[in-house]
C-alpha cells in the first residue's frame, strides 16, 4: 500500500506541475503581449510628437538660420527686441545696424534678427510680378 500511495502522489504532483507550467506559459504570453502593446503605444506617441511638434520646429529653426545667414549690407532688419534698422556692416556673428533719423548705430548679434524686411519685400515682388504672357 505504501508504494501505491507514493505512485499516486507522484502522479498528482506531475499533473499539478504540468498544469501550473501551462498556466505560467500562458501568463507569460499574456504579459509579453501586454508589454508589446505598451511599447507600440509609446512608439505611436513618440511618432506623434515627432511629426506634430519636433519636425515643424526644426524646419522653422532651419529657415530662420538661413534667413540670418543671408542678411546683406543694405538690408532692413527687425531685431527680436523690435528695433528696425539698416545693416551697415556685417561680420561673422555680429551686425552693425543704423536706426532712426539721427543715424544711431547698434552692434547686434546675428541670432537677434527676427525678420529681414528687404528679403521679404523682394520675395513678395517676385511672386506678384506679372509675366509678359499674362498681359496679352
Amino acid at each position: 500500500m505504501g508504494l501505491n500511495f507514493i505512485n499516486q502522489l507522484v502522479g498528482f504532483t506531475n499533473l499539478f506541475l504540468a498544469n501550473s507550467s501551462a498556466d505560467a506559459s500562458a501568463e507569460a504570453g499574456a504579459r509579453g503581449g501586454a508589454m508589446l502593446l505598451q511599447i507600440a503605444t509609446f512608439g505611436a506617441i513618440g511618432l506623434f510628437f515627432y511629426f506634430i511638434i519636433i519636425r515643424p520646429q526644426k524646419k522653422k529653426e532651419k529657415e530662420a538660420q538661413s534667413m540670418r545667414s543671408n542678411v546683406q549690407i543694405g538690408d532692413e532688419v527687425v531685431t527680436i527686441g523690435g528695433i528696425v534698422g539698416l545693416v551697415v556692416r556685417k561680420t561673422e556673428d555680429t551686425l552693425l545696424i543704423e536706426t532712426g533719423g539721427e543715424k544711431n548705430k547698434f552692434r547686434i548679434k546675428t541670432w537677434a534678427i527676427q525678420e529681414n524686411i528687404t528679403a521679404t519685400e523682394r520675395a513678395k515682388a517676385t511672386v506678384s510680378k506679372p509675366s509678359k504672357n499674362d498681359e496679352k
